[in-house]
């Protein structure tokens, strides 16, 4: 037993000597000043968002003062807007989540690498947008 317990610390070691990958974990802010261009806005958004090292994706947002009607992931440096990459559920009251199996491209990886990736809250107020946050890791 306690040459397993050795062995098994021994291999924990390795692993972190090695640099086992693990996820990249981003508490992200979200602001209507951040948006492209930015409103005046008083709500806003907290976000937990992980990419783990085959790309997956996995986490949530939550809204105060707002009744979004849809939030994305998009792709695009801060300043400018971009295409959307992943879709968020609406999966209880303020909170939206990354769906199960949401993974991120090549490219996309390589731009959230970057900070190319933002997380966007539209709303009836401001279809294309009213509250934005990079996704810098």
């Amino acid at each position: 037993m306690i040459t397993l317990i050795k062995r098994c610390g021994a291999l924990v070691l390795l692993a972190g000597a090695l640099g086992v990958a693990s996820a990249t974990t981003v508490h992200v802010r979200l602001s209507g000043a951040a948006e492209v261009p930015a409103v005046k806005s008083a709500a806003s958004a907290t976000a937990v968002i992980s990419v783990l090292p085959d790309h997956a994706v996995r986490g949530e947002l939550t809204t105060h003062g707002i009744r979004p009607t849809m939030v994305h992931i998009h792709e695009g440096a801060a300043g400018t807007n971009g295409p959307i990459v992943i879709w968020l559920k609406h999966t209880g009251a303020n909170v939206w989540r990354v769906p199960a199996g949401a993974k991120l491209t090549p490219a996309q990886y390589r731009a959230f690498r970057a900070g190319d990736l933002y997380l966007n809250v539209h709303s009836h107020r401001h279809p294309a947008g009213e509250l934005r946050g990079q996704i810098r890791p």
